[in-house]
């Protein structure tokens, strides 16, 4: 790959339940990047995306990274019965990093004074600026995230288009679905997926 591009996906094709979802998918997100992953529900989208985090191995075709994917899933993936630190603690203690600040992250997503609240106790907004905070505590210069909005309030979803683009402006890599506006977000392209093939623009 070219210094210039963090990510590259080469003839991809997938299949789910017998049904194909998209095939001869080719495109590449280059650093400052952010490509949005469009079309109906059940046509394929958080396929796309975690075969692109590399959760997904049942597919035919190349997925090139340079560097480490950050993926946010569509559920929150919190330890309810841990604390919005204590999930934040145990990600960064899973990269063996200590040079985080958990409650940095947390303050940055407007959860100051929630640090030490189970997570299982807050609202599904609320959880879902815990798991989105790991980006903060994440070097990874490419992003993946399936409907990072989702469950947001316009507060929410301002805030997370300023980290987002920031994580441009610093070289990252941006790949994303939503059925939400992003105009905060400019794009690079977009990835129109049918169900039966995929248009990218």
């Amino acid at each position: 790959m070219t210094t210039n591009v963090l990510l590259r996906a080469e003839d991809l094709a997938c299949e789910r339940d017998e049904r194909l979802l998209f095939s001869g998918l080719s495109f590449a997100v280059g650093r400052g990047e952010a490509w949005r992953v469009e079309g109906p529900n059940g046509a394929g989208k958080t396929t796309l995306l975690r075969l692109l985090a590399g959760l997904n191995r049942l597919y035919e075709g190349r997925v090139c990274c340079a560097g480490r994917v950050a993926w946010v899933g569509h559920r929150a993936g919190l330890k309810g019965v841990l604390t919005a630190r204590e999930n934040l603690a145990w990600y960064v203690g899973l990269q063996g990093r200590a040079d985080v600040d958990p409650d940095a992250a947390l303050s940055r997503l407007g959860l100051r004074g929630f640090e030490d609240q189970p997570c299982e106790q807050l609202s599904a907004g609320q959880q879902k600026r815990v798991a989105l905070a790991r980006l903060l505590l994440d070097p990874a210069p490419i992003w993946v995230l399936d409907e990072p909005f989702a469950a947001l309030d316009v507060q929410g979803v301002a805030l997370l288009e300023q980290i987002c683009v920031a994580h441009l402006q610093h070289g990252g890599a941006l790949i994303f679905s939503t059925h939400q506006e992003s105009a905060g977000i400019p794009l690079s392209g977009n990835i129109a997926i049918q169900g039966t093939g995929t248009i990218c623009e």
